[in-house]
């Protein structure tokens, strides 16, 4: 499906819950580098800071009480990658990507990283063709179903939890080695060793990303601490 067929560009402002003054606007954040110079790359890089003062406002009027660390630990949760390719996929915004023939037969539509941008560049749309009391009411709605379980985004990640209790109890800090980067760049998967000077014991995981094989091992890491003895708060 694309934009060039008829009434898909109707059913996609439909689903987006926003009807565009400028369709070109719309069709212009669709396009991927791959598919012609003129993308959406532009549009991509002001929906991310447009995406993220949204957020941050809307978090600093629902949660009077929270304090600055746990504020910004909850907006980079709600605006990371991941989270953005998940709604990006709610709103079915891979089925109306612009993509060249390559990026299209080797799954672009489906890649997360692909969908996250798309979405960044799709909030730039609706932002430059209102304004951004309009753009936050359309892109609130997208997230209404995520703010009952924020709560649980405001832990602290797992590296910042090793990190802290480590230095606490005056201890090495934790060494993140990139043991290899195994399949093509679009799927790479990556390995990561965790160790910790004074511990024998050490972790291995693998993530699509960097960071979060990291994580995973830091969350593995405190899951063997705790089977010896210690705690974490």
């Amino acid at each position: 499906m694309s934009l060039n067929e008829s009434g898909s560009q109707e059913r996609l402002q439909t689903i987006l819950g926003y009807q565009f003054s400028d369709a070109q606007l719309l069709k212009q954040a669709l396009v991927h580098g791959s598919a012609d110079k003129a993308c959406n790359q532009r549009l991509e890089f002001l929906g991310d800071s447009v995406l993220g003062l949204i957020i941050a406002a809307e978090i600093y009027q629902r949660y009077p009480e929270l304090p600055e660390g746990a504020m910004s630990r909850l907006r980079a949760s709600l605006v990371k990658g991941k989270q953005l390719a998940i709604i990006a996929k709610s709103l079915t915004l891979g089925d109306y990507l612009f993509l060249g023939l390559g990026e299209k037969k080797s799954g672009g539509a489906k890649r997360a990283s692909t969908l996250a941008d798309t979405l960044e560049a799709v909030i730039a749309a609706i932002y430059l063709d209102s304004d951004l009391q309009t753009a936050a009411k359309t892109v609130l709605k997208w997230y209404e179903p995520l703010w009952e379980s924020a709560h649980s985004l405001i832990e602290k990640d797992p590296k910042s939890r090793l990190q802290e209790w480590l230095q606490a109890k005056h201890r090495a800090l934790p060494t993140y080695h990139l043991c290899g980067t195994y399949g093509y760049a679009h799927e790479a998967t990556f390995e990561i060793e965790c160790s910790i000077e004074g511990y024998t014991h050490t972790i291995k995981t693998t993530d699509s990303t960097r960071r979060g094989a990291e994580q995973l091992a830091a969350k593995q890491f405190i899951a063997w601490l705790v089977e010896q003895g210690e705690e974490f708060k």
